[in-house]
């Protein structure tokens, strides 16, 4: 019998005014403002990474690639997804599914819900990947657009 185990994830960035939007592994350069950070900022991507790293049991996403290692700085959401799904295989696991959500009152994730969905799941070698949208209803950084977040879960099995 298989061994599943459920990981979730939560990454949020504070917004920074001229700085490149990236979010679902996808540009969004129509946005005035993109998440600070010492990779792109794609808080998407990130909470995957975490909900994933989570339910392996090998840590987190700082404890992974840490703000100290200059190899990450600027990084691809999706070099970080890449790099956490072999991780994940050489310790046995796969991948069954992901869902993440993001909060924040812009972008609209639901306009390029399918080209996110795709990039999301290419990242990690096909693996069916579901994400949503939602607002705080104008309460708290995301409310006010200070920052984005994002809450992902992951489901891994091992033989």
């Amino acid at each position: 019998m298989a061994e599943l185990r459920v990981g979730n994830g939560v990454d949020v960035h504070p917004l920074e005014a001229g700085r490149p939007m990236y979010l679902g592994g996808l540009a969004w350069p129509e946005e005035p403002s993109g998440c600070a950070g010492h990779s792109d900022g794609d808080v998407i991507a990130h909470a995957i990474c975490d909900a994933l790293l989570s339910a392996a049991g090998l840590g987190d996403l700082g404890a992974v690639f840490g703000v100290d290692d200059p190899k990450y700085r600027g990084a691809s959401g999706t070099t970080l997804l890449q790099e956490v799904a072999r991780l994940i295989s050489v310790d046995g696991w796969s991948i069954t599914n992901v869902s993440v959500q993001v909060i924040a009152n812009s972008p609209k994730i639901g306009k390029r819900r399918d080209e996110v969905q795709t990039a999301l799941s290419n990242a990690l070698g096909g693996v069916p990947v579901s994400a949503s949208g939602t607002t705080s209803d104008g309460l708290g950084l995301t409310g006010r657009d200070e920052g984005i977040a994002a809450i992902a879960t992951a489901l891994l099995e091992r033989p």
